[in-house]
């Protein structure tokens, strides 16, 4: 009996959860948008102390908050989309970049988000298959690009970067550089990844296979992918092996 009550008890528990936190995170996102609203009135009625009644009206319409921010990102968008915008926002980043404080916290969000939200990067663009933390223990990873600079001097070899995101929490990782060799591209979808990383390995994306045209999956390399060899050879390039394999992570 008691087994059964806690079967039942344990499917209702899944029936609401989801619901339960999808409820959660648009509260939310609307309180963080409403706050903004109420910001931006609250130093209006600073500066134009006449506006009071009429502001004090406007804090108890619900939902308009929301409203009049999406509102004005649609606009700032369009504003910036013709020349005249692309010259006011320039000028904007320069005034930003001598600000001492504001310039590194500002250019770094700046680029963070041009890489994650920029149509042609590749920033998430793939699910990989990656031995982490250490040989035989395997992890979902997401393709991030190129290591460039210094840091691609000093590696030499052909590697790529790799963001290994941690369970049930995505949005918290690690940044890691691996040789091309050591990766195994997959075929699910960079969604079908991110919830078979949340689900703990619960929910298991369907298997595809690859479509007419579509590059084969990268080859196992010996050791590092895929078993060892049982009789010493000559050495193995995975670099150069799966390069000429997979020029589909090149960016």
């Amino acid at each position: 009996m008691m087994s059964r009550l806690r079967q039942y008890f344990i499917t209702g528990l899944l029936v609401w959860l989801p619901m339960g936190v999808t409820v959660w995170v648009l509260l939310w996102l609307l309180g963080i948008l409403d706050s903004i609203f109420l910001g931006v009135l609250t130093a209006t009625e600073a500066v134009l102390p006449g506006l009071g009644s009429a502001a004090e009206k406007l804090r108890h319409i619900p939902g308009l908050g929301v409203i009049l921010v999406a509102i004005v990102i649609l606009g700032t968008g369009l504003f910036v989309a013709n020349m005249f915008g692309q010259w006011w926002l320039r000028q904007w980043d320069r005034i930003m970049q001598r600000i001492p404080v504001v310039r590194s916290i500002y250019s770094s969000v700046k680029q963070v988000s041009d890489t994650l939200f920029s149509g042609s990067g590749q920033a998430f663009s793939k699910a990989l298959l990656i031995q982490y933390p250490r040989q035989g223990a395997w992890t979902i990873a997401f393709l991030t690009g190129k290591p460039g600079g210094e840091v691609a001097r000093h590696l030499g070899a052909e590697y790529l970067s790799v963001y290994v995101p941690t369970t049930p929490n995505p949005t918290s990782g690690f940044f890691l550089m691996v040789p091309r060799g050591d990766v195994v591209e997959l075929q699910m979808s960079v969604d079908e990844a991110l919830k078979y990383v949340i689900s703990m390995g619960v929910v298991v994306p369907p298997v595809r296979e690859a479509r007419p045209g579509e590059p084969a999956p990268a080859p196992q390399v010996p050791g590092v992918t895929g078993p060892r060899e049982t009789a010493p050879t000559q050495p193995i390039s995975p670099v150069a092996d799966t390069s000429a394999a997979r020029p589909e992570l090149l960016p």
